[in-house]
């Protein structure tokens, strides 16, 4: 899910009452949005609930978070997880590096990007269909 819905979101709920806790790897993002409490995981995006299949990873992380909503002594905390996702940082230099992805896997990754949007227009044009609604 998008980091700035999702703190946007987290936003609203706070001045309603809701106290939250935002879980992301996009550390830029979530602080310029002003979350009350941001627990930072320095992973790729997407796991921000700890490290896929693992679930001691995932627990820490719930921990971390819970944590952090009980503790944060005031607005826009943010706190670290002491989580790795490799011992050396690499995956910061892989991780969606065009130069880095062989061409094979580039084609892969267009065919597959043009088969979601090929469906997709296929379900928008079959909505807007004067008979879709019967």
């Amino acid at each position: 899910m998008c980091h700035q819905t999702v703190s946007l979101t987290a936003r609203y709920l706070e001045a309603n009452g809701i106290p939250t806790v935002i879980m992301g790897c996009a550390k830029d993002i979530v602080e310029l949005c002003g979350v009350p409490r941001f627990l930072f995981s320095d992973f790729p995006l997407g796991n921000a609930a700890g490290k896929p299949d693992e679930l001691n990873s995932q627990k820490e992380t719930l921990a971390l978070a819970l944590d952090l909503l009980a503790s944060a002594t005031g607005p826009r905390t943010t706190r670290q997880s002491p989580q790795r996702w490799n011992r050396n940082g690499e995956w910061k230099l892989d991780f969606q590096n065009i130069e880095r992805i062989p061409a094979e896997e580039i084609a892969r990754r267009r065919a597959e990007f043009d088969e979601v949007k090929r469906i997709a227009k296929e379900r928008r044009d079959d909505a807007a269909r004067p008979d879709a609604a019967e």
